[in-house]
């Protein structure tokens, strides 16, 4: 709708100007019968049901506001609304929706202006509550050429506008016409009142032909090729307890073969060196003799003959342990096999779905280290030039790293094709699950061919990761390093502090000021708030520092993340936006100011130091307010080999002890009311007991 100005506010209604003519303070219709054409209004029927209209010759505004033009425009002939000597024609009457009567009036009324000057008709509009009256005076000719010129501004804005039959009126000849009835027959005008009986969705016929649906929009897909793996002599010839031995000692590898029914599979064997991965691909030999690599990593070893034998894959290990190599590399040459030439594809061919902005820009940069072929990638994610990322879409691309929201957004909009896609990758799984990224993943992956070959990596093994995995991969294999159970890399030193909240700030300056002049320190905080706040505290004291969060700029957090780096700050105060992909490899130190929200982010966190075989050490302070993470954390300490502080042992006891008294008694009375207490500031539980008391200090 266009704005209003000069004579008529934003509603329409016609601002109260001192007119040049006098005009009575009501005007009246020469005659009560109207012509009513409807349009702009969406009804029960094809042409709009009838609706009761007050023949009110009065006001015609139905309860709503007038918008009338007093003045004369001074054309040649022209006669003002006041003139007694209007055309005798009865007006005709046109009901426009209230969305539309701006297209009717123009800005500042100089649409209403310029149809009363090419047609010679007089206009006025009432607006009500709903939609507005446009009354049309003139002679006939001048009255249909109106009609139709404000049928088609209409029209311009919308498909919805129709002539209403029930409204149409036969205006004979004398006085007659008063006495016409409707030229449509009682039983129609009847008809046209009944609402069309709702159809219902037979959903359980739709579930049934999920198959057929789903066949019929993916069949005329183009011929894919997924397997191209061809096993070296020298992995061929390992036996099975060779094979057994060998995945123990390089960190207890197990692999698993998901497939829900029919035989299992072989598994192949682990491919102990570089050249028996890819002995037949001197390109990508070439890549890794040039970064300098010496051997693979443990789930590199053993993802790679599975990905390149075609097979979908869940890789589940620990931080910093060379996930993203492990899929990358077979996403390459499997592109490059694909019988439809590059040329001849409408969109990119590979997709990485990552959680972060920070972790997407980092698989990106891998890509670019390792680039086979001339492949192009983009990295397309939220808070980023969007205008800029569509333009490289549109410009052709061959791999797509992205954020779920921001493709999300490009693919709704139809910016980009996901239908040429036919590798997948959802890096880190649990993380994207703990954004809450699952109903955009969902609407991407509709969109992708389902006999794609598809990768899920992760850290750990939720319930939601499960879930996930069991939806969108078919017969998968499973390669995780170690143990399903959370686990802190184990070249890490975990020391537990238990702390008051106040005393936090304290502990934190006296481990910056004891910092070695070649350590290196994330600060993990649970809110931008105290990051920001504990940043700033450090600045006023003198400290090089950088912060980084999702409330900061995309530009800012690039840069805070290049000054960690390149090392000209030592100091990271983050939220967990860096617990996940962050990879910086001389990280001595990882402190956690305040305790994450779950143990998997704790588990993460620790992973940013001591990686790539690389010894560090994490300082975690855990106040009264975290009691509830002792039962999960002392675990996690155990299997890493670490010392349990004892007053976390009598935290994790008091507060199972709680919980099971909340279990077996009333939450109304007794026990279950009183002794809780947990997550009150004031220290005061439920049934105002002191918080110190129910863990025993």
């Amino acid at each position: 709708m266009s704005d209003w100005e000069d004579e008529y506010d934003e509603d329409g209604v016609a601002f109260q100007k001192p007119a040049t003519k006098s005009a009575p303070a009501q005007w009246k219709l020469p005659c009560d019968d109207r012509q009513h054409v409807f349009f702009g209004v969406k009804n029960g029927n094809k042409f709009g049901a009838s609706r009761r209209v007050k023949a009110d010759t009065s006001g015609w505004s139905g309860g709503g506001r007038q918008l009338t033009r007093s003045t004369d425009h001074g054309a040649p002939g022209r006669r003002s609304f006041n003139d007694e000597k209007l055309d005798s024609n009865p007006p005709v009457t046109i009901f426009v929706e209230n969305a539309f009567v701006g297209r009717v009036i123009g800005r500042g009324g100089a649409k209403i202006r310029e149809l009363e000057e090419s047609t010679g008709a007089r206009i006025k509009i009432n607006k009500g509550d709903y939609e507005g009256e446009v009354v049309i005076f003139g002679s006939s000719v001048a009255q249909q050429k109106a009609k139709e010129m404000i049928e088609d501004l209409v029209a311009d804005g919308s498909s919805r506008f129709h002539n209403d039959p029930a409204r149409r009126r036969d205006f004979g000849g004398g006085g007659d016409r008063d006495k016409k009835e409707s030229v449509w027959s009682k039983a129609e005008l009847q008809a046209s009142n009944v609402a069309p009986a709702r159809i219902s969705i037979d959903w359980n016929m739709i579930r049934e032909n999920k198959a057929k649906y789903e066949e019929l929009k993916w069949k005329d897909l183009p011929p894919m090729t997924k397997k191209f793996y061809t096993e070296a002599e020298s992995v061929s010839k390992l036996t099975a307890e060779e094979v057994r031995e060998w995945r123990r000692e390089n960190n207890n590898i197990f692999v698993d073969d998901l497939k829900e029914e029919g035989q299992k599979r072989p598994i192949p064997n682990p491919c102990r060196t570089f050249l028996e991965a890819f002995e037949l691909y001197p390109e990508i030999m070439e890549n890794i003799n040039r970064v300098g690599f010496v051997k693979p990593t443990p789930i590199q070893s053993q993802a790679w003959p599975v990905l390149l034998s075609g097979e979908d894959l869940i890789a589940i290990a620990q931080t910093g342990t060379g996930k993203t190599l492990a899929y990358l590399l077979p996403g390459f040459i499997h592109m490059d096999g694909q019988p439809v030439p590059r040329s001849e594809r409408d969109g990119p061919g590979m997709l990485v779905l990552t959680p972060t902005r920070e972790l997407a820009l980092q698989i990106e940069t891998e890509c670019n280290k390792y680039r086979y072929k001339g492949y192009k990638s983009i990295c397309i994610y939220g808070g980023g030039d969007r205008r800029g990322q569509i333009n490289m879409v549109k410009g052709g691309v061959d791999i797509v790293i992205a954020t779920p929201g921001r493709l999300n957004d490009l693919q709704m909009n139809e910016l980009i094709s996901l239908h040429s896609i036919t590798y997948l990758v959802l890096d880190e799984a649990d993380r994207m699950l703990d954004m809450g990224f699952e109903p955009q993943i969902m609407k991407i992956l509709l969109d992708i061919r389902p006999d794609r070959q598809t990768v899920m990596t992760s850290a750990t093994w939720p319930t939601g990761v499960r879930r996930l995995a069991k939806s969108y991969l078919k017969n998968p294999m499973m390669v995780y390093v170690g143990t399903l159970d959370l686990a802190a890399v184990n070249t890490v030193q975990q020391t537990v502090l238990i702390v008051q909240e106040e005393e936090k700030k304290s502990y934190v300056f006296d481990f910056i000021r004891n910092m070695q002049p070649e350590d290196k320190v994330i600060i993990f905080v649970g809110k931008k708030l105290v990051a920001d706040d504990l940043s700033s505290d450090m600045c006023l004291q003198g400290l090089a520092v950088q912060s980084l969060h999702g409330d900061r700029e995309q530009c800012d957090r690039e840069e805070a993340l290049k000054d960690f780096k390149e090392s000209r700050v030592r100091i990271l105060v983050a939220t967990d936006l860096a617990s996940r992909g962050l990879d910086v490899l001389d990280i001595t130190h990882v402190f956690n100011y305040d305790f994450p929200r779950n143990i998997e982010e704790y588990v993460h966190r620790v992973g940013r130091t001591g990686r790539a075989g690389r010894s560090g050490a994490a300082i975690t302070l855990v106040t009264r307010e975290n009691w509830r993470m002792a039962p999960e954390l002392i675990p996690i300490l155990e299997r890493g080999g670490q010392e349990v502080p004892e007053e976390l042992v009598l935290m994790a006891e008091r507060y199972e002890k709680q919980k099971r008294e909340k279990e077996t008694c009333s939450p109304w009375g007794g026990q279950g009311r009183g002794g809780g207490g947990v997550g009150r500031r004031d220290g005061r539980g439920r049934g105002g007991r002191d918080q110190g008391q129910n863990w025993g200090f």
